[in-house]
C-alpha cells in the first residue's frame, strides 16, 4: 500500500480531472459497444474511446508520479505508444476479416469486391 502523499492543489485537480475524463471516455466507448448492433458499428466505438480513454489516463499517471517522484516519470510513454500502435491495427484486421467472412458467405448488405478494369492505355 502506497503511503499517503501530499500533492500541490492544482496537481491533484488536474490529475482528478484527467482520471475522470479518461474514465468517462472508456465509459462512452464500452456503452457503445453494448448499445450498437452491428459488428462493423461495434468495434469501431471502444477503439476510439480506449484509445483517448486510456491516453488521459496515462497522462495522469505521468503527472501524478512525477510531482511524488520529484523527476519525469516516462515509462507511460512507452505503454501510450503500444496503445496508439496497436489498436487501430486490430481495428483494421478485424473489420476486415469480418468483411471477407461476409463477402464469402454473401450475407446481404455487404459491398462486393471491387472489380478490375484494364487500362485503356495499355497495350
Amino acid at each position: 500500500m502506497m503511503p499517503p502523499v501530499d500533492l500541490p492543489a492544482w496537481a491533484e485537480v488536474a490529475v482528478a480531472l484527467l482520471i475522470l475524463a479518461g474514465a468517462s471516455l472508456t465509459l462512452i466507448g464500452t456503452v457503445g459497444l453494448v448499445r450498437l448492433e452491428t459488428f462493423y458499428e461495434r468495434v469501431h466505438a471502444p477503439t476510439l474511446g480506449t484509445t483517448l480513454g486510456i491516453g488521459l489516463l496515462l497522462i495522469a499517471s505521468m503527472l501524478f508520479f512525477s510531482i511524488t517522484q520529484a523527476r519525469p516519470v516516462m515509462h507511460e510513454l512507452l505503454i501510450a505508444v503500444f496503445i496508439v500502435l496497436t489498436t487501430p491495427v486490430s481495428l483494421m484486421l478485424l473489420a476486415r476479416a469480418a468483411l471477407y467472412r461476409d463477402r464469402r458467405e454473401d450475407r446481404p448488405g455487404v459491398p462486393p469486391l471491387p472489380r478490375h478494369q484494364p487500362d485503356a492505355d495499355a497495350p
